[in-house]
């Protein structure tokens, strides 16, 4: 192994270095951030132009850096002089994985506008709440969400750009096309930009049933991003001379760009710093390994259901990964055993995990090769070049060193609040902190361990699935007495949703009418694929809680 973990971190970020870092103070609290970050995102975008190399290869499409920038300008150009989006309006994107995804974003941050991530498998009502609650000034999607967020839109007087839309599908009043209205060659307009503007806004699944909107300026996403170039780089200085696979940094695109992981480690790396990105429109683990072989691929960010997928492949054997240097990515924690299987796979792919969020643009603690192998059950090492990590007691206190307490991170990437939402955003962020809800402990030689959540939340697959939501959903059906929502340990999915319901008397609900309701109301994702019916009581605590830590041995096992 090269330095060690302190040495790789002053040498990156010393004086006069890319990766600078000095004492900042925003709102009152001093933060260490990067020196050289760009003040907006807008910066990123400028310096695509004039290069010619590729950029997203997107099925049998190839797009330069060049040509990318021209279709931002041109679609830039269109919000301003034909929607006539201002600085601070909302635009929305929903639409799944297309080059037109990262030219909606790069424009809509360009001109000050604040781009709103829909989730691409929310039902109508889902983006309709979303739609309402962000203000739309605009919604950019593909056919499919089209369809789906028609009526939402109309009634709420939202105008429709249509991406790549089907022939056949009737387009109602205020819906437009992409490809009669944005023109490359038309110029970028020239709007006066500052890093405390808000530029993103990504909906989190709420602990009351509704979402809520993280809302993130310039300044964090900027840090998020130097942040992660901050790691490679240290992961660089660490690794034994030689390890590397020799291939110019490639990434496929294997999570939604409605997530955080996709849209910033993912995307805006890429656009950046020049890196190719191998665009997926969904996972398909067979069609992964032939694009990683074909572009020579180095990076595979995703969640571990991903990583497992690839190697269970029947074919998986048969395909050269060995350009791959880094597999792995967040969104949920691996087992000790999937960490060992990625180390001894793969001829240059390295096992890693990253312990972020979309409040915190998705950076955080990070665990990575050797260290990883080390320490299979920890996310990483609990302070980074920006990031600070500390476990506190339950009235705010740091906690001794080596007990249990609740995960707070500190950083300049962190969200500036929830949108429209003071009270949660006062409850979540505390002098620059974010209490995570998560808890865990600190080792002696720095690593972060988490053991458990104190949000009532599943984590499956990646996507955050509150329970209270998914029994909102539940309890509006007549034969419902009670409902408890519960996660169940998946080798694959990380965890699945579970159901208890209890039935009123005389009542009767099947497991299909269940599905089907809830398929009106909730993205697939959430609804349970394992329901017990029940006509006892569920289990609760004298203080009448329901005691969920039992449920899974009690039904499920």
């Amino acid at each position: 192994m090269g330095l060690s973990m302190a040495e790789a971190i002053a040498t990156v970020s010393g004086p006069g270095q890319p990766f600078e870092t000095v004492e900042d103070v925003y709102d009152g609290v001093t933060y260490r951030v990067f020196k050289n970050a760009p003040p907006t995102l807008r910066q990123y975008f400028d310096q695509l132009r004039g290069d010619d190399r590729t950029f997203i290869v997107y099925e049998d499409e190839e797009w330069t850096f060049n040509d990318v920038k021209d279709e931002i300008d041109a679609f830039a150009n269109v919000l301003v002089h034909h929607y006539g989006v201002a600085v601070g309006d909302r635009v929305g994107i929903a639409m799944r994985n297309l080059p037109e995804w990262t030219i909606a974003f790069g424009a809509i941050v360009s001109i000050g506008a604040v781009s709103v991530s829909l989730n691409a498998w929310w039902t109508e009502e889902e983006l309709e709440y979303a739609i309402n609650d962000a203000g739309l000034a605009l919604l950019v999607a593909d056919s499919e969400r089209v369809a789906r967020a028609q009526g939402p839109c109309q009634r709420a007087r939202v105008p429709i750009l249509g991406v790549r839309l089907d022939e056949l599908l009737p387009l109602g009043p205020g819906v437009e096309r992409w490809s009669d209205l944005v023109n490359p060659g038309s110029p970028m307009p020239e709007v006066a930009l500052g890093p405390e503007l808000n530029a993103t806004i990504l909906y989190t699944s709420g602990t009351t049933g509704m979402p809520k909107g993280a809302v993130s300026t310039h300044r964090a996403v900027s840090q998020s991003i130097m942040a992660f170039a901050a790691n490679s780089a240290i992961n660089d200085l660490r690794r034994d001379p030689g390890s590397g696979s020799g291939q110019p940094p490639c990434f496929i695109l294997v999570v939604p760009l409605f997530h955080v992981t996709g849209c910033i480690p993912v995307m805006m790396s890429c656009v950046a710093w020049h890196f190719k990105l191998v665009m997926m429109y969904r996972w398909e683990p067979e069609r992964a390994l032939q694009l990683i072989e074909r572009h020579r691929v180095t990076s595979f960010v995703g969640v571990p259901t991903q990583s497992w997928d690839l190697m269970e492949n029947a074919h998986f054997a048969e395909y050269d990964t060995s350009s791959l240097t880094l597999v792995g990515g967040g969104g949920a924690p691996a087992p000790p055993a999937l960490v060992s299987r990625v180390e001894h796979s793969f001829a240059k792919g390295r096992p890693s995990l990253g312990y972020g969020m979309t409040e915190t643009n998705a950076y955080g603690p990070g665990n990575y090769g050797d260290d990883y192998v080390s320490h299979p059950t920890s996310t990483g090492r609990a302070r980074t070049t920006v990031m600070d990590a500390s476990i506190r007691d339950l009235d705010g206190r740091e906690a001794p060193a080596g007990e249990r307490g609740e995960i707070w991170l500190k950083g300049p990437m962190l969200i500036r609040g929830y949108w429209n939402k003071p009270e949660a955003t006062t409850a979540a962020i505390t002098d620059g902190w974010l209490r995570t809800g998560d808890i865990g402990h600190v080792d002696d030689d720095g690593f972060l361990y988490i053991e458990d959540r104190m949000k009532d939340m599943i984590l499956r697959a990646g996507e955050n699935v509150y329970s209270a939501e998914v029994e909102a959903a539940i309890y509006e059906l007549p034969a419902v007495y009670e409902a408890a929502v519960v996660g169940l340990a998946h080798e694959r999915l990380g965890e699945e949703v579970a159901a208890v319901v209890r039935l009123k008397d005389g009542m009767s609900l099947s497991e299909d009418e269940l599905r089907t309701h809830l398929a009106l109301k909730l993205a697939a994702f959430k609804i349970p694929t394992r329901v017990v019916f029940t006509k006892d009581p569920l289990p609760r605590n004298p203080a009448g809680k329901l005691l969920k830590r039992e449920m899974p041995t009690r039904y499920f096992d």
